[in-house]
């Protein structure tokens, strides 16, 4: 059995500090193999910074995934380029920095397929079909030796997500969503056995609106005036999924992992 951890969007220092307190705990209680994490408002909440990656990747994580915010920052260019640990939408259109995809060894010595897709519905990015460049990535993945394969799919609508869960199913081992920062109660395996879960939910300060301090937001909807939104540290939570895969890849179970607080 190989045990992957996946963490919900990991959000500025809170969720950073969470992953460097929690992980290792939770490493050794749950018997993981390998600790994956969309990390893309790692850096304040919005977007990734090579120093924010490392301090995840130093923390334990072994992969770290992106979504609409991953280039925000445009020094963490090099790090898609020369970081393998680190992938972002494979979907973006082409030509574009970094790998949509990665090949993780997990603890257990089996190979992972890790990759990165970014839904369509409600995004203003030009970004090529999920559904079409999901079959592609999988053929990848299992060509580059992967027994497991897992895919983020950053996504804003359940429906989207749903549809490619359903989509995929039988071809892939798990279908995680992220973006919205708001865990869902649907983690379940599909008839064909694809493991899926709508949101992972957020890595970072509960006490907030999706991550920023209420005030500013609470304002914003108030004036219909954009205000400069500020992340939050209040009520710190770790909030992922657990998927266990048998020695074939295929999913066998996927549990929801929500853990208030921060460890001393």
């Amino acid at each position: 059995m190989t045990r992957v951890l996946f963490l919900g969007d990991v959000f500025a220092g809170t969720g950073r500090l969470l992953v460097s307190r929690r992980l290792p705990g939770l490493m050794a209680d749950e018997g993981l193999d390998l600790a994956l994490a969309n990390a893309e408002n790692a850096a304040g909440g919005v977007g990734l910074t090579p120093g924010c990656a490392r301090e995840l990747l130093d923390a334990g994580l072994d992969g770290l995934s992106g979504g609409n915010h991953t280039f925000r920052h445009q020094e963490v260019v090099p790090l898609l380029e020369a970081d393998p640990r680190v992938i972002r939408p494979a979907n973006l259109p082409e030509p574009c920095p970094g790998r949509g995809f990665t090949i993780l060894e997990a603890r257990d010595g089996r190979k992972v397929g890790f990759g990165n897709l970014m839904g369509r519905v409600y995004n203003n990015q030009p970004l090529d079909c999920p559904f079409r460049r999901a079959e592609t990535l999988i053929g990848e993945m299992r060509e580059a030796g992967a027994l497991v394969t897992i895919i983020d799919f950053h996504a804003e609508t359940t429906s989207e997500k749903i549809s490619l869960a359903h989509f995929l199913d039988g071809r892939l081992g798990a279908l995680l969503g992220t973006h919205t920062h708001v865990q869902t109660s649907d983690a379940r395996i599909l008839p064909n056995g694809l493991a899926f879960l709508t949101d992972a939910g957020m890595t970072g300060p509960h006490g907030s609106v999706i991550g920023m301090r209420p005030a500013e937001v609470i304002s914003s909807f108030l004036t219909g005036r954009l205000h400069r939104f500020k992340a939050s540290k209040d009520d710190p939570c770790l909030e992922g999924a657990i998927v266990d895969f048998d020695g074939q890849g295929a999913a066998t179970s996927i549990r929801t992992v929500s853990l208030r607080g921060l460890p001393e």
